[in-house]
């Protein structure tokens, strides 16, 4: 049997499809030369297969995967 999946972010608190989350970091975008400045808010969030991971749509960024540990529940 198939155990459901929770996703928290970095303070505990469980993250939903199309929650908005807020950037605790700056970090560095791959392949861009774009920064996610810490406190940036992400909307609607879709949840991965990884609990560790979920993927969201910023300002210059489209279909951006982010770690939940850099996150919290806005």
């Amino acid at each position: 049997m198939e155990s459901k999946m929770i996703v928290k972010d970095s303070n505990g608190a469980p993250l939903a499809d199309g929650d908005s989350v807020l950037v605790i970091k700056d970090l560095k975008v791959k392949g861009t030369s774009v920064t996610l400045k810490r406190g940036t808010l992400c909307k609607n969030i879709r949840l991965t297969d990884d609990e560790e991971l979920i993927e969201c749509n910023v300002e210059k960024v489209k279909g951006l995967v982010l770690r939940t540990e850099f996150l919290k529940k806005a």
